[in-house]
């Protein structure tokens, strides 16, 4: 199958050509288009990014607003049938890697019918195993994980873990020991390391075997919002012999709307028009995540419990816990009528006055940016932790998978900006009176004034970054040289 490209007027007397690549998945896409977004703007680099696309509405409509602002050329790979591979339950994480690895011939082929050659390769954490396209033609190469420092050393550590840690991870005693970095709690593993024996822990073990090998590491994070973590990470002492790549913090990476808000152009944001300034709880679980029927019905009732205005993302919910089941599909699931019935009984007759339903997805950076925003339920994926901080909106953390849990964690015990439940969400329901409970500390009690004017300070230091020999700016600057 021959690949999809779409060709912008980029000149290609530009010297410097960087290939990026990018895994399936809104939340891996959006950074990998903001890195290249800034590469093409900041740098004058012609830049072309290999899309493997997913089956999501939403994705798409991303691409296209991408490709509206003519700053980079995109060519979509056709996506490789795995099914004869992995089984229909396979994890996430493992469906994502095993795309990657059968893309490779592709995407290789794809780079040397370029027009202009390739100066710099760069792909995302998932496509680690095309880094070796680049020595056929003799260029640097980078991985970019879109992620936060403490997530990047686990990651490199993780081989030494596999041969110190003789049984599960969760059944250690003591907290995981991660060289100058905080210690992982057993209830904050990642996903892939919850069982040795699945494909998934044995491709992110490959990963972090693999990742040091690169030229460099671009990171989604910035030095002062983890100064300890950059630090230790750069230590020889501590990691000269596990990796030696340079590491780029080059964020805070987030999506940036093409156009002002028009509180005209839906009920929605003429709603939010009228709520008193950071009121409004915004409650989103990301592109992939969904919740049970009943985690929805104790959020609804938590929520008229404490009579807090809301607007809320809502997918038809999963059975069972595969609470990762609209990854590969967000903005297929609109049909209002259906999810209502999921829905507490006069549940919607309360909210008509005090809130919003939206069904799957939503302009979620316009609503964060909005004055009567004042606080975010959300599972912590890393785009939106960032998109949260970047707009001063303090959370409530509810991780569902992936690396959510280390990212409630950190908002939690380190940052400061964010409130979580005692109950665990990925493992129990949590109840509507800890929900009144957590909206209540947030939005309206002194603890959440507190993170509310930290978090505005996170978001200074953000725009600091990059701002003209801000760290991230220095630190793009420095790998482009």
């Amino acid at each position: 199958m021959l690949a999809l490209v779409f060709v912008s007027d980029m000149e290609s007397k530009l010297e410097t050509h960087v290939v990026l690549l990018s895994s399936p998945g809104l939340g891996h896409l959006t950074p990998v288009l903001e890195l290249a977004k800034r590469l093409a703007t900041l740098s004058n680099s012609k830049v072309t990014i290999f899309v493997v696309p997913s089956l999501s509405a939403a994705e798409s409509l991303v691409i296209q607003s991408f490709m509206s602002l003519n700053l980079c050329r995109i060519i979509l790979l056709p996506p490789p049938d795995i099914s004869h591979l992995v089984h229909a339950d396979a994890a996430v994480v493992t469906r994502i890697v095993v795309i990657m690895r059968e893309i490779k011939p592709a995407f290789s082929s794809a780079v040397s019918a370029l027009s202009v050659p390739p100066t710099l390769l760069i792909v995302d954490l998932f496509g680690y195993e095309s880094m070796d396209i680049a020595d056929q033609f003799k260029i640097p190469k980078f991985v970019y994980i879109p992620s936060h420092a403490w997530f990047l050393a686990l990651t490199l550590y993780l081989p030494v873990l596999d041969e110190v840690v003789k049984g599960e991870y969760v059944d250690e005693k003591d907290a995981l020991f991660i060289p100058g970095c905080r210690p992982l709690q057993l209830e904050d593993v990642v996903d892939p390391m919850l069982c040795r024996s699945d494909q998934q822990y044995l491709e992110y073990l490959n990963m972090g075997i693999k990742i040091p090998m690169a030229d460099g590491i671009l990171l989604n994070t910035w030095e002062e919002l983890e100064p300890a973590t950059l630090e230790a990470l750069r230590d020889d002492k501590l990691w000269g012999g596990i990796s030696k790549a340079p590491i780029y913090p080059v964020g805070p990476m987030v999506t940036t709307p093409n156009r002002p808000i028009d509180s005209n152009k839906s009920e929605m944001f003429h709603w939010l028009d009228k709520q008193l300034s950071e009121s409004v709880l915004y409650i989103s679980f990301g592109s992939g995540g969904i919740l049970t029927k009943e985690e929805m019905r104790e959020l609804a009732l938590g929520l008229e419990l404490i009579q807090q205005r809301f607007i809320w993302v809502v997918r038809t919910p999963v059975v069972g816990k595969s609470c990762h089941g609209s990854f590969f599909t967000v903005g297929n699931d609109c049909n209002d009528e259906r999810l209502a019935g999921y829905l507490p009984e006069g549940f919607l007759g309360w909210s008509n006055n005090m809130g919003l339903i939206i069904s799957d997805w939503a302009p979620q950076v316009e609503i964060l940016r909005h004055q009567s925003v004042g606080g975010f339920l959300s599972h912590c994926g890393w785009n939106s932790t960032l998109e949260s901080i970047t707009h001063g909106v303090p959370l409530i953390a509810w991780p569902l998978y992936a690396e959510q849990r280390m990212n409630a964690t950190l908002l939690v015990e380190e940052l400061k900006i964010a409130v979580r439940s005692k109950t665990l969400p990925s493992k129990e329901i949590v109840e509507r009176e800890e929900i009144k409970l957590m909206v209540k500390r947030l939005m309206d009690d002194e603890e959440g004034h507190a993170m509310r004017a930290r978090v505005k300070q996170l978001k200074l230091s953000g725009e600091k970054a990059w701002n003209h020999n801000g760290s991230s700016f220095k630190a793009l600057a420095q790998l482009m040289r």
